[in-house]
């Protein structure tokens, strides 16, 4: 089936902005629940990671939309009782926070889970083997409540790596993929298992199993929101389903209509829209992105739509290094125009910029200054006094001269 449509490739960053909700900050007095919650519905999904060099990533991509916002609000939506929880934890694009509405959109996924189908092949293996294991656990589960792993745990040896798991941290890893517990909170970043009746609402628990095919024509539906454009490769990467699934769903939402092909300038694999797109004349964000923010965690896209080349490189050797330990691009009028090298040094209350390497286009002075003042509001929304750069190169002298125009304003 041909295109129907087609964009220029500035239509397609600014409608992936768009959707994405670059869409400008507001105040921090006027940051509430219902619009964090907003946000999330719009996204689908906030992508969690344990790395704390600057701030655990699940709170950065509001931070860059939204501005300064309450990092509580967001730890209310996810891991709070009652009808403030919002959110829950699964299997999305990795490990997520998604809004509740899209639970039984990921009911097919347990279900396979629990069949040790899509699933890691030694937690498969083990969910064969150990079933005696898995159902002490969901017992303990059961009589017990909210439980962590290291109460459960009846191994003697010290544990090793992170991925040296206990038999009981492996047993609530596959019923938590299988969908038979869930996660009701955290003790520091510790998972805390639950019975889903427990945590989820019964109303959605209550509603019909959707059979494979729906729920996959509703994440690919959902991801084609949330990106405005997209590539077979990208609407699929967005909650990790795998070729043989999406491509025939997409193909039914096309001939539904549900979907339109389209082209993008430069682009070599076909794409894919909502019908009657909505593409903006402008998109006027400055933000610090998360690497594992949506609008970017798929590399071979960002490098199509931004012309822009991202690895992370926290598990590349020091010296090996290009760019730094903990790197967030910096978006600034429809380009990442930049990367910035941040921690969070909460002893000193500094916010410590160890590098900056500014794209081959360049910050001109007001993207300079708009870079001085996420830094400085992201100091603020982190609790951090200073500022402090500890680069040596020269976008670092200007950056410098930025932040002491700001600071003297």
């Amino acid at each position: 089936m041909p295109a129907t449509l087609s964009f220029t490739l500035k239509q397609a960053r600014r409608l992936a902005l768009s959707t994405q909700g670059f869409n400008g900050r507001q105040p921090p007095a006027t940051i509430k629940a219902v619009a964090l919650n907003r946000l999330i519905e719009r996204l689908g999904i906030l992508q969690i990671d344990s790395v704390n060099a600057l701030v655990r990533s699940h709170y950065l991509p509001l931070f860059s939309r939204l501005g300064n916002y309450s990092s509580g609000l967001l730890d209310q939506a996810a891991w709070s009782q009652g009808r403030r929880r919002t959110l829950f934890e699964y299997w999305g694009h990795e490990a997520s926070l998604l809004p509740l509405s899209m639970y039984p959109l990921m009911r097919w996924r347990m279900q396979r889970a629990s069949r040790g189908e899509d699933i890691y092949q030694q937690l498969a293996r083990f969910g064969r083997e150990q079933q005696d294991t898995i159902r002490r656990v969901l017992a303990s589960v059961e009589e017990q409540g909210a439980l962590g792993a290291g109460s459960l745990s009846t191994r003697q040896e010290r544990a090793g790596p992170w991925w040296d798991w206990s038999a009981e941290k492996h047993a609530l890893e596959w019923l938590f993929a299988a969908g038979e517990v869930t996660v009701a909170g955290r003790r520091g970043f510790e998972r805390l298992y639950d019975l889903p009746e427990r945590v989820i609402p019964s109303a959605i628990l209550a509603q019909p199993v959707l059979c494979e095919g729906d729920a996959q024509r509703g994440l690919l539906r959902h991801a084609a929101t949330a990106l405005g454009v997209g590539t077979e490769k990208d609407l699929r990467d967005y909650f990790r389903l795998s070729p043989a699934d999406s491509r025939p769903r997409l193909a039914e939402l096309v001939e539904a209509g549900e979907l339109l092909i389209c082209e993008v300038q430069g682009w070599r694999q076909p794409a894919y829209c909502l019908p009657e797109p909505k593409v903006p004349r402008k998109v006027a964000a400055s933000a610090l992105l998360s690497p594992f923010d949506s609008l970017i965690w798929e590399r071979s896209r960002t490098e199509r739509l931004f012309d822009f080349r991202y690895r992370l490189e926290i598990y590349t050797p020091q010296d090996k290094r290009v760019y730094g330990y903990y790197v967030l691009p910096f978006l600034h009028n429809e380009r990442i125009a930049a990367r910035v090298d941040l921690r969070a040094e909460r002893a000193t209350g500094r916010l410590a910029v160890h590098a900056v390497h500014e794209e081959e286009t360049g910050l001109d002075d007001d993207g300079m200054l708009a870079l001085a003042l996420n830094l400085r509001q992201m100091a603020d929304w982190l609790g951090l006094a200073q500022v402090q750069l500890n680069c040596p190169r020269a976008s670092a002298a200007r950056l410098r001269v930025a932040l002491a125009q700001i600071e003297g304003d």
